[in-house]
């Protein structure tokens, strides 16, 4: 059965993930990326623009599709060794997220709206996912 995700990352950080055609999370950890299967939907929503900026951008930065194929980890040339899989990234615009607060069942009537997305990646429904692709695509 196909599900559907939010990942959480830094846009600075999903962009380099869309160009090269991967995603990661969680700061490079292959557990929750084991949760995820080929043909899940992936939304990445940015809470920042750069990593460590305290300026706000809570917007959805990209959407895909995983493609068939397993986690897998890579040596960066700093040490860091993260796990990746690769997606199928849509022609889609950045959405900033308040105004589909209020229609998304994931955040609807929560005044903590953002308490879940913590976690670094959490699956929504259906219905949520239709809503954002929506109002991304192009």
């Amino acid at each position: 059965m196909k599900r559907h995700w939010i990942a959480v990352a830094s846009a600075d950080h999903v962009r380099i993930g869309k160009s090269a055609g991967f995603m990661q999370v969680c700061h490079g950890k292959a557990a929750p990326l084991k949760r995820i299967s080929p043909g899940d939907s992936v939304v990445y929503y940015s809470p920042v623009e750069t990593q460590g900026d305290k300026v706000r951008l809570q917007a959805f930065t990209g959407l895909g599709c995983v493609k068939p194929g397993e986690p897998y980890q890579v040596d960066l040339d700093d040490g860091f060794q993260p796990f990746r899989r690769n997606v199928c990234w849509f022609d889609t615009r950045e959405v900033a997220i308040v105004p589909l607060l209020d229609q998304l069942e994931l955040s609807a009537g929560k005044k903590h709206w953002g308490y879940r997305f913590r976690f670094g990646l959490l699956q929504i429904s259906e219905q949520d996912l239709k809503l954002i692709y929506a109002a991304m695509v192009r």
